[in-house]
């Protein structure tokens, strides 16, 4: 299932558009990495861990690339072998599927 929707793409939503919430957050989370965490339903995080600056830095550089192709941005925190993310959809200021197939995609890089 996570191939599933990292094969997708991201698709820009309608504002006013609903963000999802109940049965189908739940299994699109579980569909993710287990390091991803939905935050009050309102957004997803993942804190990754690396061996030092420049693989940290490399990742982030990976992460935005990826991001500007799916036209769909990530908060994205730097630090000292870490990277921390928060994805949402600024539209609607809450989430859609696309913040699911964005965290798969991420899932994908981080496995390479």
């Amino acid at each position: 299932m996570k191939s599933e929707l990292a094969a997708q793409h991201c698709i820009p939503c309608q504002a006013g558009a609903p963000p999802l919430k109940g049965a189908r957050l739940e299994e699109l989370l579980h569909q993710l990495d287990t390091g991803w965490r939905a935050v009050d339903a309102h957004h997803l995080e993942r804190r990754f861990k690396f061996k030092n600056f420049r693989e940290a830095l490399d990742f982030t550089n990976q992460v935005g690339e990826l991001a500007e192709e799916q036209g769909h941005h990530p908060d994205i925190g730097l630090g000292w072998g870490r990277v921390a993310l928060k994805i949402w959809t600024h539209k609607i200021d809450g989430l859609t599927e696309s913040d699911f197939i964005l965290a798969a995609m991420i899932d994908r890089l981080s496995s390479l």
